[in-house]
């Protein structure tokens, strides 16, 4: 089955036309938003074309959570105890202080062990609709579950992380306090999940931008913004994540995986959790919040800066030619979406 015929059976072409349709109605009640500039030197250039803000939406500036539960979850975060020999925490793999990630093509666990695909950010990870690039976990209290008894991640068990905090008495008393069961395996990852739906990121310039505030953005920027919806980035990254709410094949207009060589079970993507032929090769679509501080890009890592990643995909998910101007505006936009973590700017 070819790759046109592939996308056009999957459900998500709903969510596609959803909202190329909301796009299309938004523009046609509030006009155009932004006046067109054109932008690059070349006649292969994408022309520029009046932006939606249909497609996307700001970060809330706050989510109504359990702070008691969310501030438990933070110390449990970066409590080095949830592994086997007390040396990797979860903080280990996702760093707060850049960018949520570790910049590692492969991440490092216990022992030197080295893991098999590329640590998405934590940040906004309560928006994504599943959790890890195959999708394989429902929510953040499902995902907790695969790091801490990996053997290549923290290699240990829930007998022993019971053990372990069970004998420290503040970790008692507290569990005993906010759960009526006190410490279990289920409230561990409820505290976990609890902090990380508190590590939203809102107040980014295309943020701003996209409140209404038009000085937010350079021109430059403001003409990535046009072009990333006329390529049709846009019709997988949208929302208020930019991503994170649908699954697409990687390689829907070129083979990427033989022209990259070196296949790896990780590359099945989706088909290792579904076993459906039709999920080979499918990946949850990552948001694009803070990418620029996220490097390396895609689950293989195979992209080392933004330019190169947006080329990628401009070949093989696009399957179109990108001018070198085009290229450099869209970074620019991408390097807008950095916000703030606790006020301050990631």
């Amino acid at each position: 089955m070819n790759n046109a015929t592939t996308r056009f059976k999957s459900p998500r072409v709903g969510l596609v036309l959803l909202v190329l349709v909301a796009a299309v109605l938004a523009y046609q009640q509030l006009g155009n938003p932004l006046k067109s500039q054109p932008y690059g030197n070349s006649d292969k250039a994408a022309v520029p074309t009046p932006v939606s803000f249909a497609v996307t939406q700001p970060l809330p500036q706050t989510v109504h959570l359990d702070v008691r539960k969310v501030t438990l979850g933070q110390q449990l975060f970066h409590d080095a105890r949830l592994s086997k020999d007390n040396t990797i925490s979860c903080a280990s793999c996702h760093s707060l202080d850049s960018g949520g990630v570790d910049n590692r093509a492969r991440s490092i666990g216990v022992a030197g062990g080295v893991g098999s695909i590329n640590a998405p950010s934590v940040f906004n990870s309560g928006l994504n609709f599943v959790q890890f690039w195959d999708g394989r976990a429902a929510s953040l209290e499902d995902q907790v579950e695969g790091p801490v008894t990996h053997p290549l991640e923290m290699a240990s068990s829930w007998a022993l992380v019971l053990d372990k905090l069970g004998a420290d008495t503040t970790y008692k008393s507290r569990f005993g306090t906010l759960y009526a069961d006190g410490l279990t395996p289920a409230n561990i990852k409820d505290a976990l999940a609890q902090f990380e739906r508190s590590l939203i990121t809102p107040n980014s310039r295309f943020d701003k931008f996209i409140q209404g505030n038009v000085n937010a953005l350079t021109l430059e920027e403001r003409t990535g913004y046009e072009l990333f919806q006329s390529y049709g980035c846009a019709s997988c990254h949208q929302g208020q994540n930019l991503g994170g709410n649908m699954f697409e094949k990687m390689g829907l207009m070129g083979d990427y995986f033989a022209d990259r060589g070196n296949l790896t079970e990780a590359d099945k993507g989706r088909f290792n959790v579904t076993h459906h032929p039709d999920n080979l090769h499918e990946f949850r679509v990552p948001s694009l919040r803070n990418v620029a501080l996220t490097a390396p890009y895609f689950h293989d890592a195979s992209a080392a800066t933004l330019e190169q990643a947006i080329a990628i995909m401009a070949k093989y998910q696009l399957g179109r030619p990108m001018p070198a101007p085009d290229l450099t505006a869209i970074a620019a936009f991408l390097r807008s979406l950095n916000g703030q973590y606790n006020g301050q700017q990631l």
